[in-house]
């Protein structure tokens, strides 16, 4: 078996991927960086939110598991005395595989240049450049509101405990392929009215915004921004693709969820 490891590049995560490293090598598992079919991210969730970036090409052929060597994350849940155990596993057993849905974001443009495509893990949000964001949404070709407010962020359900929870959005168990829309600062008075409530939306629909004026957005994708230009669309909707990750024990969801926000 085929094998890489990434680094949060603290001191700790990188003396705990080195020595992984080599206990793998050990095993004789061959280590590659361009084609693993396991990829161990050493660090926390935003360390494996970059390996998935990475690897985002192979993602029917390589699953992911995590260390997490500080708080305990929702991707990453070994911890660093368990390495030992974890290397004897990945060397020794045939691993469950867990698939999550992604986010498929298609940003398309005014006249007609190659449109662009992203897949999230987490979350895609949408802002203006400067200003209030005003767009037309439209639900599986329908036009449903036009919003304006600060943002707007599409979610997964893996994703839905980050910043989508933080913008009161609704917990989703990723087994469930859906999407969640939820506002950043909506103005509703007597002119304007948006939903005012998150949405979720299953995997058959889209979720389309159009420019009502302004034409330039920032649109991020987990931890990547990008600026965009001579927008003309930027679709939303569960992806074909899905995200792998390696189970070797129990990782409950609504356990992590507990542990992250509820547990002393």
């Amino acid at each position: 078996m085929k094998f890489a490891v990434t680094s949060k590049g603290d001191q700790k995560s990188n003396t705990l991927m080195h020595k992984m490293r080599s206990y793998l090598l050990d095993f004789q598992l061959q280590y590659d960086e361009e084609k693993p079919d396991i990829v161990i991210s050493v660090g926390g969730d935003g360390t494996l939110l970059y390996a998935f970036h990475r690897y985002k090409s192979r993602l029917d052929k390589t699953a992911f598991v995590g260390v997490h060597t500080g708080h305990l994350g929702f991707y990453a849940d070994w911890t660093p005395d368990e390495i030992e155990k974890l290397v004897i596993a990945i060397a020794k057993t045939h691993y469950q595989i867990v698939e999550y849905p992604l986010l498929e974001v298609i940003v398309r443009y005014q006249h007609g240049g190659k449109e662009t495509k992203y897949l999230a893990l987490n979350e895609s949000t949408v802002k203006s450049v400067e200003g209030t964001l005003v767009m037309d949404v439209e639900i599986k070709g329908q036009k449903f509101e036009t919003f304006r407010g600060d943002g707007l962020c599409v979610s997964t359900p893996s994703g839905s405990t980050a910043y989508n929870k933080a913008l009161g959005g609704a917990i989703i168990h990723p087994s469930i392929r859906a999407i969640q829309v939820a506002e950043m600062a909506s103005i509703n008075n007597r002119v304007f009215r948006t939903v005012g409530s998150p949405l979720i939306l299953p995997d058959h629909h889209t979720f389309m915004l159009k420019p009502v004026n302004q034409v330039d957005f920032i649109v991020t994708v987990d931890h990547l921004q990008i600026l965009h230009k001579d927008v003309k669309s930027i679709q939303f909707r569960v992806a074909h693709e899905k995200i792998r990750f390696a189970r070797f024990r129990p990782f409950p969801f609504w356990k992590r969820v507990r542990d992250s926000f509820i547990a002393d």
